[in-house]
């Protein structure tokens, strides 16, 4: 049963969206919440989970109705399952990290029209089964959470000298302390997470040359 629970193809369905079928960096999906949501690590780390368990709990769901769904109210099916587990996370947010629900904001409602979701959902959880569903939406999740998290890592520590607002770039150093460095406000603004966005696209597709292939 382990054998075909975590079988070679089961498991590229985990370790494929974390390089070759990346959902950011190869079908740039998603890049509106990389924008919005990574100033800071912990929001970007609680967006990566909230995301991941919808997408997870989605494909699950879908796969279990697949085949009593019509085709012509699938997309209607589809958003109405994700809107529920979105409602729940929200509300889970609120109530145990309320400070991080207020950072994320409108973002975490927008999760519904994540195009990973919707891409998933369209692309795997309607022919298949619900465990490999269930993967699939897992290593989506943690493919796409990845690439969040190395940007609000980038941001915060150049843009603000932090990370998890923890001060890491030392007092001393900065020149209004006489030292020699200053922190890059541009880093914080949302443009400069698309550019960190290229530039983990660029180090990726020179690693994996199929990548530049296809």
């Amino acid at each position: 049963m382990s054998e075909s629970l975590f079988s070679k193809k089961n498991m590229a369905l985990l370790t494929g969206p974390l390089n070759s079928s990346n959902p950011v960096t190869v079908q740039v999906l998603g890049i509106c919440s990389a924008l919005a949501v990574t100033a800071k690590l912990k929001p970007a780390i609680v967006m990566a989970i909230s995301v991941t368990l919808v997408v997870a709990f989605a494909n699950v769901i879908i796969s279990l109705l697949r085949n009593t769904i019509p085709n012509r109210i699938r997309i209607i099916v589809q958003l109405v399952v994700i809107s529920f587990l979105v409602i729940v996370v929200d509300q889970i947010l609120k109530a145990y990290v309320y400070d991080v629900s207020k950072q994320l904001s409108v973002f975490v409602g927008l999760i519904i029209t994540n195009c990973i979701l919707m891409g998933r959902l369209e692309a795997f959880a309607l022919g298949n089964k619900p465990w490999p569903s269930f993967l699939d939406g897992i290593g989506n999740g943690a493919g796409y959470g990845m690439i969040l998290i190395i940007i609000a890592f980038v941001r915060e520590l150049l843009g603000s000298g932090t990370v998890f607002n923890y001060r890491i770039i030392p007092e001393s150093w900065y020149i209004t302390n006489g030292g020699f460095y200053a922190n890059n406000g541009m880093l914080i603004l949302p443009p400069m997470a698309l550019i960190i966005v290229g530039v983990v696209i660029w180090v990726q597709r020179s690693r994996n040359r199929k990548l530049i292939d296809n």
